[in-house]
Parts: C-alpha cells; sequence; structure tokens
C-alpha cells in the first residue's frame, strides 16, 4: 500500500495557522480578524477551574511532560481509553495505590503514537497551541518525533522560566479561581497569600460531599465538616450554620463563587421539617435516589439564600451522569474521563428556587448545561427575563469550536450578549488555558462579523461587544 503524503510524512507541520477558527469569506475574514486582534491581548480572568494551588503555593518545576500533559487531563486519557489502552499504562493513579506505568517517557511515547486520534478534537487543537506557543514546538508529535518532543518540553520545564507562577504571569492571567471541597483546609491558598506574590488565586466553594447523600463517605464527611466549624454538624440548623461558616472562610481566600455538580437541575423550597426529614435519613444512609435529589435541589435554594447573605456568586453545573464505569470508579478513582452527559429539564427543575429567590436583584444564579437542546427552548428564555440567571458559556463536551458557535446561535436572539457570563475554561490542564481562551476569543470575534456583514449589529457595537464578552461580562459576573 502507498502511503499518503500526510501519512509518510508524520513529523511535518507548519505551525499552526493564524486564521484558524476565522470565516472563510475574505470580507468576514478581515473583519472577525480585526475583532480578533482588538482583544487577543486582554488579560486572562479564569473564573472556574480545577488547576491544583499547590503549584502556585510551592512554584516547583513541573516534573515531566507526562505528568504535566497527560496523567491529570481526561479530555487527553479518555480518548486513548476509548481505543483500548489501559488508564494504568497512562499512569493514572489506582485508588488502592497499585502499580501503574511511572516511567514518563514510556507514557509519553504511547500518547505520542496515538496522537492521530485526536485528529480534529478541541483537544488537538488546544495541545498544538500548548506546545507550539508555549514550549516552542512546532513538528506534529508521533511515533517519529515522541523522543524528541518528550526531551524538548522536559528541557524546558527545567528552566525558570517555566515554572508555575512564571507561566502564570506569561499568560497574562489577571485571575483564576480553583474548586475546593469544604472539608479542604485551603492550606496551599494561605502560603499563596503568605509568600507575596502578587498572582490573584482564588478558591471557589464546592460543596458536593457534604450536599449530595450520594456521594461517597457522606456521612463521615459531615462529621469532618461539624469537626471543622465548631458546630453540630448532625442537625439541621448547625448544618446550615456549617455551611455559613465554611462559605465564610473560603471567602477569606478570596471566594467569589460556589459551585454545584448536581446529576439534575432539580430545586425545592422544602419548610426547616422537611429538610429536616431528608437531612436525617441522608445521615443514616437510608434516603432514596429520589429523596437524595430532592435533598440537593432543596440545598440549591439554601445556597442562593446564603448568597443573598454572603454575596458568593451560585453556579449550577447539571446533567453529567458521573463516573458512569463502575470498574473505572472503582480501580482509578473519581473524575477519570467516564462522565457522560444526560438529558436535562430546567423549567420545571428550576421553578421552586426562581420562586423563592428568582427576582432578587443582588442574586447571580450562573446556569451550565450538558444538554444543548435546552438551550433555545429553556435556558435563554430563562435568563431571558429572570433577574438572578445568567448562561454559563458552552461547557465541557462543548467546549469547542462547534459547540461555541452553537451557544451563539441559540442563545443570542433570545437572552442577548448581557445575560452570559463571558468565557471560563474548566480545567485541569494549566498549559491549555491560553489556548481555550484563544479558541473562544476566535469564535466570537467570528460571530461577531457575520452579524455586522449580515446587517444584525453595527461594526462599532461588535468591537464594544468583543471586548465585553472577553473581559468585562467575566469580571461582572463573577465580582472579580
Amino acid at each position: 500500500m502507498t502511503l499518503g503524503k500526510t501519512q509518510a510524512q508524520g513529523a511535518s507541520r507548519n505551525g499552526l495557522d493564524p486564521n484558524r477558527l476565522l470565516p472563510a469569506d475574505p470580507s468576514s475574514r478581515t473583519l472577525a480578524l480585526d475583532l480578533y486582534n482588538s482583544v487577543k491581548d486582554l488579560p486572562i480572568v479564569s473564573p472556574h477551574g480545577h488547576t491544583d494551588p499547590r503549584w502556585f503555593a510551592e512554584n516547583e518545576a513541573f516534573p515531566d511532560p507526562a505528568q504535566l500533559i497527560i496523567v491529570p487531563d481526561h479530555y487527553v486519557f479518555r480518548m486513548l481509553c476509548s481505543q483500548g489502552i489501559d488508564l494504568g499504562a497512562l499512569g493514572v493513579p489506582r485508588v488502592d495505590g497499585g502499580r501503574t506505568e511511572s516511567d514518563s517517557r514510556k507514557i509519553w511515547r504511547l500518547f505520542a503514537e496515538n496522537y492521530h486520534l485526536f485528529r480534529a478534537t478541541p483537544s488537538r487543537m488546544w495541545l498544538d497551541h500548548s506546545f507550539q506557543e508555549v514550549f516552542g514546538w512546532t513538528k506534529r508529535i508521533s511515533a517519529e518525533t515522541a523522543d524528541e518532543s518528550y526531551d524538548h518540553i522536559a528541557d524546558c520545564l527545567t528552566r525558570p522560566e517555566f515554572r508555575p507562577r512564571a507561566l502564570f504571569e506569561r499568560f497574562n492571567i489577571e485571575a483564576i479561581a480553583t474548586t475546593e471541597s469544604p472539608l479542604d483546609d485551603l492550606k496551599w491558598h494561605r502560603q499563596i497569600r503568605d509568600s507575596g506574590w502578587t498572582g490573584r488565586v482564588v478558591t471557589a466553594y464546592r460543596p458536593d460531599a457534604v450536599v449530595d447523600p450520594e456521594f461517597e463517605g457522606f456521612q463521615g464527611n459531615i462529621e469532618k465538616f461539624g469537626e471543622l466549624t465548631g458546630e453540630n454538624a448532625t442537625t439541621w440548623q448547625g448544618y446550615l450554620n456549617a455551611h455559613r461558616s465554611r462559605r465564610a472562610y473560603f471567602k477569606s481566600f478570596g471566594a467569589t463563587s460556589s459551585d454545584h455538580g448536581h446529576p439534575t437541575a432539580r430545586t425545592e423550597n422544602l419548610s426547616a421539617v422537611q429538610a429536616d426529614e431528608l437531612f436525617q435519613k441522608a445521615l443514616k444512609g437510608s434516603c432514596t435516589p429520589q429523596e437524595a435529589d430532592a435533598f440537593r435541589g432543596h440545598m440549591l435554594t439554601e445556597m442562593a439564600r446564603m448568597s443573598l447573605e454572603d454575596d458568593l456568586v451560585l453556579q449550577i453545573h447539571p446533567g453529567s451522569h458521573r463516573n458512569h464505569s463502575k470498574a473505572i470508579m472503582q480501580t482509578f478513582g473519581r473524575d477519570k474521563g467516564f462522565d457522560i452527559p444526560t438529558q436535562t429539564n430546567y423549567v420545571d427543575a428550576l421553578k421552586p428556587l426562581l420562586d423563592a429567590v428568582g427576582l432578587e436583584k443582588n442574586l447571580s444564579v450562573i446556569l451550565f448545561t450538558l444538554d444543548e437542546t435546552a438551550y433555545a427552548r429553556e435556558l435563554a428564555p430563562l435568563a431571558g427575563v429572570y433577574p438572578v440567571l445568567k448562561l454559563g458559556p458552552a461547557w465541557w463536551f462543548y467546549d469547542s469550536p462547534e459547540g461555541m458557535r452553537r451557544f451563539r446561535e441559540t442563545t443570542t436572539e433570545t437572552a442577548g450578549f448581557y445575560n452570559t457570563v463571558g468565557f471560563n475554561d474548566d480545567t485541569r490542564a494549566f498549559c491549555s488555558i491560553p489556548a481555550r481562551h484563544d479558541v473562544a476569543r476566535r469564535v466570537d470575534s467570528a460571530y461577531l462579523a457575520s452579524l455586522v456583514t449580515s446587517g444584525r449589529l453595527d461594526e462599532d457595537e461588535a468591537f464594544e461587544v468583543a471586548l465585553d464578552l472577553t473581559y468585562r461580562l467575566v469580571k461582572q459576573a463573577y465580582r472579580l
């Protein structure tokens, strides 16, 4: 068989296309490029993500390319897993501490040999951007370039300019939020604060471990919750007070938001007696699945009320069937690429919360979805009328050029631009942050150019909106 040119010369590439994601039509492309150039160098505001605060606290060199780029990134290893590659061979740690591949060069070779699997995916775009713009590597990753690329990136990582704080500053990050459990002591955030470094790294309050009766170890988590706060967290009022205490503690380390990753968007507004009855069942481990969902739903309304007291922005990330594979969950634990989108109802699900607080002008609730069918039908109409609601950007599986474009097309006509909150990267992969924000800026510029050339937006307004979508809205929405 004769190999095609691309296969035969697999190591060659010409670098990133400077016009990637911009319109093909010359007149639209010129305007889109002007819009993009007006925002491409603005600071990055990253209000929701999962980078490790320890990186910035200790500011030690990243260990090696595999540990930085492959092992912590479920976007990378889920694709490889889909082709039958064992997570252990990629160095993903086991729950029981059992053996997984520890030779990072072998992990990198396995990744490089299978790099073709990422063709045309957002991951490929993020990775290529990271390799070129962060590390100066322009050849295509492949079996032939595996060792050379590994050595090149590994050499970079030994230099001071590739340490976490230096990259933070080089990426022009104005602020970044990490996400921690209420049971976290926030010692890394304390170390960052005490170090005198001026980079703004804040936390966000993610209470799933003490709100979800189906979360593993829920009863023990509540016990620790009480110990941390000095409250009797097994009583309903003591439990609520414990939340208030930890929210205040998180605010002292810069938190401006809480985040809630529930299976559904269900909310409830129960009486104190009803809520306490469900809570006591949860403590005994006797909740039915419906009762657990009802308790989670009620706690969203309680969290909204607390936000009226302390000004934390409330984020709802529903609709993921998390840890879908029982075998992977048992072997490798949570967040290993087996979270799958589900169909999600918002109109009925959010009504109890909206009846309670939906017209409050000083409360901000940001909605996300993994069900794109809900954008035009439910989410945009809801955000287009309720003062408390804003739409989060295209999220997770739809954090992609097509997903971002669909988001704008299906929400703008009903919710406008100013009931959205800009972009957030929601990532553990530190070096992909500039790439993700660059994609969002390009996609928004292309969309705005299409509005101008079709007579739906004035050109001067497009430049103002580009600035808003890139920078102003995220700072305003997240109070950063």
